[in-house]
């Protein structure tokens, strides 16, 4: 009898693929295989055996099966499963998603020994070109390193790949078998302060099963050792733990922190890690390794066997939701995991998200409160500066300049938030008006100084930056606004004896790059930190004692429903970052609109007010998370395209129990030379909402349509323009 298999396969299709069995081999569900797929030879992972074969069709043969135990076992495969029915994404690259890059390629699912370098004993810097200063530096360092180093520290302290195998072409260094390393010690944790020990009384035991707490900690409030404590208490020796971050740069700092008490059990799960790293890591969490993985978003999808805690750090950051293809929500598929593995999941924020706060409202996560800060910090006072019709220099009043310099007098620091990288985000003429703009964006170019370059942020276009109008070659060609760039200029200028570090996606691009800058901060010397939101997230500075935001206004006015909430959490993050040593701690919230009543609220610094405030608005009006809501999102070469597109889609929902608002073409229409639109889907139940949303996929998948246009659902969205 022909024994059946059902494959899902990595690509975008709707639909897995019955294959035969080959004789004497017997499969599971979870397992990897190899399989013919037209032309080609795939990877694909079992889904289920047992299937009835089509009556006349002969299937295809699967070629072999690359282990004889499953990728993925049942939990992990209930997850992806329930995350492509609720985000509507086909089902076999959600299943994918659980596999680290080389086992997706068809890699064998085994260890390999890293390799280690050390400099050759008669090397010198004389065989290296004058101009090869990286190369000479990892020489050197090297050098001074007492056992051979592998590849990944090496990599992590700021080297690149290139730089080894050009060092070991010109036999300077030589690869060697790593030493096994002696386990770490481990510290013992410091005890909780007596309000956070109060907080941690009231987190949900394990042993209930599942459940849900937000720990609403203001920032310097030590929410990390809660978690801490929570581990070390609560984590039986041969289980598993997740802790997510939202954001790769804040990795090195809460790496250090819990491998300081859990020593050789902490493991380390992001995109800048090399394929090799990721696979050592993910085999330890299949072979049911009692690990502690500290991941962003991905980390979630991992195929943990023996999960015993999740905690979800700064759990409102927008950076835990997918914004392309699988628009899946990090904290979201976390609570929904918890469940699965019957375990407790913390949320842990300053700034909860509306939906969050909700839910502790409704009696579905219990909410604990932890209002002080550890020692003898206090919250930093907020204060609104008014800037209409004062002149600015770097977008800095001359009070905010006078403000800045008390503090470095005193040898103190300041963080000052500019939300836009760059030099200026405009570059226009005088004289006759003209805006350099996205040849393929609706949008404007950003001027970056440092390598006379006008970007699109969008799109990633670029430009030299001409010196004079393109339009009427004036020389009146000038940048108009700020920049993080713009600011440091000013700064360095007005502040010659301080430093002034620049911390944006630019300044940070290459790996280590944070690391060194978090360095320089934490030696407490005085200085100017300048950045954009990558500084408002967990980081922590004893001795900033002033944050200065440069333009608070821009969300005051936007068509999102969300920018309110969004604007409120950024403002206190980052303004959280002052005072958080012995110093007190001070923040200039610089704006145009100093009578507007929500930064005026913001001034109290009591977030959960806000957040009821926004939530009566919300249910005022029937928005998330009062009720579902989805977006149909559409491109195409023209707007015609994309609008005809979602009409029809939009005959085919109507008469249902649906409110349906457009198509409307997206804020930024036009990007990429592709133009956008979007249909918005809302509904009082969720359960209607992807019932319909299920039929539509089906039917818009059957629909011929043009080669060039593309669509995809995005539930839940948090970007509505």
């Amino acid at each position: 009898m022909i024994q059946t298999a059902r494959i899902a396969l990595s690509r975008p299709l709707r639909r897995l693929f019955d294959y035969q069995i080959p004789p004497g081999v017997e499969l599971e569900p979870g397992q990897r295989v190899r399989v013919p797929f037209g032309r080609q030879s795939l990877v694909g992972l079992v889904v289920e055996t047992g299937v009835e074969p089509p009556a006349n069709i002969t299937l295809r043969q699967i070629t072999e099966a690359l282990e004889p135990w499953p990728a993925l076992p049942p939990e992990t495969r209930q997850l992806m499963q329930w995350a492509a029915a609720y985000y509507q994404h086909p089902l076999g690259e959600c299943l994918f998603m659980s596999l680290p890059p080389a086992l997706r390629r068809g890699r064998p699912a085994e260890a390999t020994e890293e390799p280690a370098w050390q400099a050759r004993r008669a090397s010198t810097d004389d065989d290296l070109p004058a101009q090869a200063h990286r190369q000479k530096a990892l020489l050197s360092w090297l050098r001074a390193q007492p056992e051979p180093t592998s590849q990944s520290t090496i990599q992590a302290a700021g080297y690149s790949l290139d730089q080894i195998r050009n060092l070991e072409r010109r036999q300077l260094i030589e690869k060697t078998a790593q030493k096994a390393q002696a386990a770490a010690p481990v510290e013992k944790l410091p005890p909780l302060t007596p309000a956070q020990n109060i907080a941690f009384s009231e987190l949900p035991s394990p042993a209930k099963g599942f459940s849900a707490a937000l720990l609403y900690g203001i920032t310097g409030s030590g929410k990390t050792e809660i978690y801490l404590h929570y581990l070390e208490r609560y984590l039986e020796p041969d289980q598993q733990a997740l802790v997510l971050v939202p954001e790769i740069n804040l990795t090195p700092q809460t790496v250090s922190r819990f491998t300081r008490y859990f020593g050789d059990r902490i493991r380390v799960w992001h995109s800048a890690l090399n394929d090799s790293e990721r696979l050592q890591t993910w085999l330890r969490i299949r072979r049911g390794d009692p690990v502690i993985v500290i991941g962003t978003r991905s980390a979630v999808t991992l195929p943990f066997t023996a999960l015993g805690a999740i905690v979800v750090d700064e759990e409102h950051d927008t950076s835990f939701k997918q914004g392309e293809g699988f628009r899946y929500s990090g904290r979201d598929l976390a609570v929904y995991r918890a469940h699965l593995n019957q375990c407790p999941v913390l949320l842990g924020s300053a700034t909860p998200s509306i939906e969050s706060y909700q839910n502790t409202t409704s009696g579905k996560y219990t909410l604990v409160r932890l209002e002080e800060r550890v020692g003898d910090a206090r919250p930093p006072a907020l204060r609104l500066q008014d800037i209409r019709s004062r002149p600015l220099e770097g977008g800095l009043s001359n009070r905010t300049i006078q403000a800045i310099r008390e503090r470095i007098n005193r040898k103190e620091q300041v963080l000052v938030f500019v939300n836009r990288r760059g030099f200026a985000p405009v570059m226009m003429c005088f004289d006759c008006g003209h805006i350099s703009e996205c040849p393929r964006c609706d949008s404007r170019l950003t001027y970056h100084r440092r390598d006379r370059a006008l970007r699109c942020h969008h799109c990633d276009y670029q430009t030299a930056a001409p010196v004079t109008c393109p339009e009427c070659a004036s020389e009146a060609y000038s940048p108009v606004g700020q920049g993080t760039e713009r600011t440091e200029d000013v700064l360095q200028a007005t502040f010659p004896e301080t430093p002034v570090i620049r911390v944006d996606r630019d300044s940070t691009r290459t790996r280590g790059s944070i690391d060194r800058i978090l360095n320089t901060v934490n030696s407490g010397a005085p200085c100017i930190l300048v950045g954009t939101q990558m500084l408002a997230k967990g980081h922590d500075f004893p001795n900033v004692s002033l944050v200065v935001v440069v333009n608070a206004d821009g969300g005051l006015f936007s068509v999102d429903f969300r920018a309110p909430e969004q604007l409120i959490q950024t403002l206190l993050q980052v303004s959280g970052r002052a005072g958080r040593g012995r110093i007190p701690g001070a923040v200039l919230i610089q704006t145009c609109h100093s009578d507007h009543p929500l930064l005026n609220q913001l001034c109290t610094g009591d977030y959960l007010a806000m957040a009821e405030h926004i939530l009566s608005e919300r249910r005022a009006v029937q928005l998330p998370p009062f009720r579902a809501m989805a977006l149909l999102r559409a491109e195409a070469a023209t707007m015609e395209e994309s609008l005809a597109f979602l009409d029809e889609a939009k005959s085919r929902l109507q008469g249902q129990d649906l409110e349906i608002w457009g198509p409307l073409p997206a804020v930024i229409a036009r990007r990429a030379d592709r133009h956008r639109a979007q249909l918005v889907l809302v509904s009082d139940q969720k359960g209607p909402l992807q019932r319909h949303l299920s039929a539509l996929c089906l039917h818009l998948d059957d629909r011929k349509k043009p080669a060039s246009l593309k669509w995809q659902i995005d539930v839940d969205p948090l970007e509505t323009g």
